[in-house]
């Protein structure tokens, strides 16, 4: 039996990527007082009225004298969905001034609002942008977006979602930061910087909301709202880490999730939202319940009524009630009771205010105005644009298809080619598709020439069953140099709710392309999806493909200045891409069995004697029909050059605890172009108190160098990087033998080993 050595995981660079914390993340004393000053003035209706969240989406004209007076009253916290094209388009500076003006303690409300990638200009779905494995491309267009929304009054917002998301089934993983806990703690952190900012009382500052706590992304069956079952252990090594780096980053809010976890709904959980968040973490911003989350505990069977909910959801540690009204309700109830305390109520209420008080909202409650000169301005197109780019992941490029030239005439094909909704992806409240840029005029503005370009559809949508545009997207395609074929599936295919059990091409695409490869012309595939896609015989049928996500705004001349090489693609994935849905879920960091597929001993259905099963003596974990690897590797993605890896040294065989050990490896770009390699860091602990992963990713570079070029690449790994909890639950680094991969993706890589003393 292994010695252990306790540790606390100290917040270093491979958690939050060197991002320093946010000024007001410790206690403010005089902020504190104000709090104590204000809650001893209210009323027991006032303080409930802070843990009210409205949808004003919900209400129509004939409710607005009704609304206006509960504010009027103090009965409402704040509103979710306020938009400039609701019932009254000066709604968020009317209610607020009611407020302000004429609430008892002239408390302002909080606007919250869905903006996840962007609110006039959408950038790249979140999976997107963590295929960019690029932090300052994440927190920009965080800005960007608080930019924006602020200047309508929106000062919260319900992003990041950090669920660590494993199964491309599930329509949110559009949503995510992709399965690696690392990269979306890093991302994650990023994102909530961009909104947030080091001075939150900016007015062009919001407040992020990370979500969902906690394990939404391990819902059985990629069913959405569906039932989690995680370990502690891997709830905590896994699961919660993203939060974690979150919160000491000085994230202000959290929102807990819709799913059972272990059989407790997480509106209720208190194990989560008041042992590990409060009291382990120390966190003291608010927790908002998701939308109806409380009274779907009644659903969940485990709540009985309204009241009940009520009682499960206060006691359990929600703070502020989203769009449901059963704390205005029955709060009062509970209190007399005794089910509920005032006290527990008066702590609820000032998380509200110190996160109220944090953003400034007495000295700025109002909209900054000014939309004309702010919303989807040039710098802020520019970075939607470069965003798109650096989310492109290129799987496969024969031949060196890509990139295209000028002179090429080009068969431009798909359902996708010039859709500017659904190119904006999931959750894209107040995204337009009249500021969309697609591909198809895209092209023709940088081809300067339409005789170069054939366009024909094929299929009229993603979904499209009929077969009739078929022959003209042949035609076309036979008089080209070249195909270039835009599908995939619309934006409403994926995100909440829009969970997919077949993940293939939807409609006929297949089919279509199938007969585009049999002109035997180059056929360059990009796919615009918000998951995975099981590509069946599509990926042998194209000579090239390009996995562009849903792009956002700009994606249309991004893909142009990709396809065409202005842009080398610099994208990688940020989870396994499966070879088909039996295989989900699959994902890099999986535990070893005892008998573990190699390329040696797995067997396949085309081994196996016809009409005979025969038992081998390699049997091993691996399926008979798709193998024991994915299509694509995590971190996996080529560019317009080549790359190889040599001269692996690392700066001990043996290190103690506390300690840092160095790994460098030396990069060459060994083709003609010059383009951003991803190098990355991988680690397994070979032998543990409980099984480890086979490879974890702990850091990684993003190089940049000219063809010719060589640059060494060191990485720095501290011992406390290489904790987990073991058996009870203890936080610990081991000491034994660990692995290390200096690698372009999960699968590949030198290869080097250390011991830990």
């Amino acid at each position: 039996m292994k010695k252990f050595a306790c540790r606390c995981l100290r917040m270093s660079l491979l958690m939050v990527a060197a991002l320093n914390p946010l000024v007001y993340a410790a206690p403010d004393p005089a902020l504190e007082k104000q709090i104590d000053e204000l809650l001893a003035t209210m009323s027991l209706t006032e303080k409930i009225g802070q843990t009210q969240l409205r949808d004003w989406g919900t209400y129509a004209e004939k409710d607005m004298p009704a609304i206006k007076q509960a504010v009027r009253d103090g009965k409402i916290g704040g509103f979710l969905n306020v938009t400039m094209s609701s019932v009254n388009k000066y709604a968020f500076e009317e209610l607020q001034r009611i407020a302000v003006e004429e609430s008892p303690k002239k408390i302002p409300l909080i606007f919250g609002q869905d903006v996840i990638h962007g609110y006039k200009t959408i950038f790249p779905i979140p999976l997107g942008q963590a295929a960019s494995w690029n932090a300052d491309i994440v927190k920009q267009g965080a800005r960007i977006a608080a930019e924006e929304a602020t200047t309508d009054g929106i000062r919260w917002t319900f992003a990041p979602m950090i669920d660590i998301a494993r199964d491309p089934r599930w329509g949110r993983i559009a949503e995510s930061l992709g399965e690696d806990p690392y990269l979306a703690s890093l991302l994650g952190v990023a994102m909530t910087e961009g909104f947030q900012t080091e001075d939150p009382t900016n007015p062009t500052a919001m407040a992020a909301s990370a979500k969902h706590f906690v394990a939404y992304g391990a819902t059985e069956g990629g069913r959405d709202y569906n039932a989690a079952y995680v370990p502690e252990g891997l709830l905590r090594d896994v699961y919660l880490r993203p939060f974690k780096a979150n919160v000491d980053a000085g994230l202000m809010t959290i929102m807990s999730s819709y799913n059972t976890l272990n059989d407790i709904p997480a509106t209720a959980n208190k194990f989560t939202l008041k042992k590990i968040l409060r009291d382990e973490w120390k966190f003291d911003g608010f927790v908002v319940s998701d939308w109806n989350a409380v009274m779907e505990m009644i659903p969940h069977g485990f709540a009985a009524d309204a009241k009940h909910a009520a009682e499960l959801a206060a006691n359990g540690g929600i703070d502020f009630e989203m769009h449901t009204d059963t704390f205005e309700k029955y709060l009062p109830e509970l209190i007399k009771e005794g089910k509920f305390s005032e006290a527990d109520l008066n702590t609820a209420v000032r998380n509200m205010l110190r996160i109220k008080l944090r953003l400034g909202l007495w000295d700025n409650p109002y909209p900054r105005g000014n939309r004309e000169q702010v919303l989807l301005n040039e710098k802020f197109l520019a970075a939607a644009e470069t965003a798109a780019e650096e989310s492109f992941v290129l799987l496969k490029n024969d031949k060196k298809i890509l990139p295209l030239n000028k002179k090429q005439t080009v068969a431009v094909i798909g359902p996708l080619a010039d859709a500017p909704f659904e190119q904006l992806g999931t959750w894209i409240y107040d995204g337009e598709k009249k500021d969309t840029r697609t591909f198809l005029p895209a092209l023709k503005k940088y081809l300067g020439n339409d005789k170069k370009i054939i366009y024909a559809a094929g299929v009229s949508y993603s979904r499209d069953k009929s077969t009739a545009g078929f022959a003209a997207a042949v035609a076309a395609a036979k008089k080209a140099d070249v195909i270039l074929y835009v599908g995939g599936e619309e934006s409403v295919l994926s995100g909440e709710g829009h969970s997919r059990g077949d993940i293939r091409l939807p409609g006929v695409q297949q089919e279509l392309i199938a007969q585009l490869a049999a002109t035997r012309k180059p056929l360059v595939q990009v796919i615009m999806a918000g998951r995975t896609i099981q590509l069946d015989q599509t990926l042998e049928q194209s000579t090239a493909l390009l996995m562009a996500w849903h792009p956002g705004t700009m994606g249309g001349p991004a893909l142009v200045d990709v396809l065409y090489g202005e842009v080398s693609p610099v994208g990688r994935l940020p989870l396994t891409w499966p070879i088909a849905v039996g295989q989900i879920p699959y994902y890099y960091n999986h535990m070893a069995t005892g008998r573990p597929a190699t390329n040696e001993n797995y067997t396949r259905i085309d081994k196996i004697e016809q009409g005979v099963f025969q038992h081998q003596p390699g049997n091993s974990s691996n399926l008979l029909d798709y193998g024991h690897k994915p299509q694509f590797p995590f971190g996996y993605g080529l560019t317009y050059t080549t790359f190889t890896y040599d001269n692996l040294q690392i700066s001990a065989k043996e290190i103690g605890l506390g300690k840092t050990l160095t790994a460098s490896a030396v990069i060459k770009n060994t083709g003609k172009v010059a383009a951003t390699e991803v190098v990355q860091l991988y680690v397994q602990d070979v032998v543990g108190d409980v099984t480890r992963p086979v490879r974890e990713l702990k850091n990684f570079q993003r190089v940049f160098l000219k063809p010719g070029q060589s640059r060494k690449v060191t990485f720095t790994l501290h011992t406390d990087e290489l904790a987990f909890h073991n058996q009870a639950m203890q936080l610990v680094t081991e000491p034994g033998q660990f692995n290390l991969w200096i690698a372009p993706n999960a699968e590949e890589g030198l290869q080097a080993s250390f011991m830990v003393k």
